[in-house]
């Protein structure tokens, strides 16, 4: 595994990131606090474009390797410009809610388009289970990419989730004997550390919704071709984003059983209950970092080796999750969810 290029995909966020960041000065690019925020003081957004560049800038050399084949390539290419693309002129003036989520679905048809040769529906499956099958893979991209959004509202929280997610997906690869794609989850790792630098508490720059929305629909691209070295890796993809997933599903559920604009933002997900209890962004961040590490990647690389089921897998990670969630009243109103 050639993976010399790795440290200059860090250095480059890096470089990138600080660029964006006069960039964002300059142009009064920033996330005042409001009710709703997570923050106190007026910050710059939009530095996770420099993971959309580095990324997308190193993926011919991804598949000049060997580690990425040129229909993966157009997938993670088209989809994650078109998402990164609506995000960065949201982050510039609002764009209704409406066309991001036309935009979005656009995306993830563009990538299973490109995916269906690498095995999106299983072989012998066609008809209307194929149809069937389809539409939940769309279905997941967008709410991938749509959940990584909610998700980032807290310093370094969805960039530590994604080097978590990255570098345990490189590891499952590597048990599988398939190292060379290794290099595509740690080359998009490698993007968001350098960008985690400025991004780190007290963040320096927000990401914004271009980098949000990328590495939500780029990871879930990433668990389908996964599953294409073996289904296996699928759940254990799926495992090792179960942060992300739990918080975000069952506080969207609880919000919509109320009858909630659930597009709104607003500030009741459980680790924005935890960083008001804690007083600070750092001990959140830190401990889901630990949660992937200490505790979800043991069950994923559980299940890719064999030893479990795929669904008992994820049932034995998101359970103790859902247990978190409920304790930290994820979803509650917020007049009545602050400590």
């Amino acid at each position: 595994m050639s993976a010399w290029f790795l440290p200059l995909i860090v250095v480059g966020a890096f470089f990138l990131t600080g660029r964006l960041r006069r960039y964002a000065l300059a142009r009064s690019l920033m996330d005042v606090p409001n009710a709703r925020s997570s923050h106190v003081a007026p910050t710059p957004r939009g530095g996770g474009v420099a993971i959309v560049l580095c990324f997308l800038g190193v993926q011919p050399l991804l598949v000049a390797l060997g580690a990425l084949n040129s229909a993966g390539a157009w997938a993670i290419g088209g989809a994650g410009a078109l998402v990164a693309l609506i995000g960065f002129l949201d982050d510039h003036g609002h764009i209704a809610a409406r066309w991001r989520l036309l935009a979005h679905f656009g995306a993830a048809v563009w990538a299973l388009v490109w995916l269906q040769p690498l095995g999106i529906v299983p072989a012998g499956v066609s008809g209307s289970l194929s149809g069937v099958l389809m539409v939940l893979a769309a279905l997941y991209l967008v709410w991938m990419l749509n959940l990584y959004n909610f998700m980032d509202g807290i310093d370094g929280i969805a960039s530590v989730e994604a080097i978590c997610v990255c570098v345990g997906g490189a590891l499952l690869y590597w048990l599988h004997g398939a190292s060379a794609a290794a290099l595509v989850p740690l080359s998009l790792g490698g993007a968001v550390l350098g960008f985690l630098v400025w991004n780190f508490p007290p963040a320096k720059i927000f990401m914004g919704d271009a980098g949000s929305g990328f590495l939500g629909i780029v990871l879930g691209i990433l668990s389908f071709q996964a599953a294409a070295v073996s289904p296996s890796l699928f759940w254990s993809w799926t495992i090792l984003l179960g942060v992300f997933v739990v918080d975000a599903t069952y506080t969207l559920l609880r919000r919509l059983f109320r009858g909630e604009r659930v597009y709104e933002a607003h500030r009741s997900h459980a680790y924005q209950q935890a960083s008001r209890r804690a007083g600070r962004h750092l001990p959140v961040t830190l401990t889901v970092g630990a949660l992937n590490l200490l505790w979800l990647l043991p069950v994923a690389v559980c299940v890719a080796l064999g030893l479990l089921a795929g669904w008992v897998g994820v049932l034995v990670a998101y359970l103790p999750l859902v247990f978190l969630a409920v304790r930290l009243r994820a979803g509650a109103p917020e007049r009545a969810a602050a400590p």
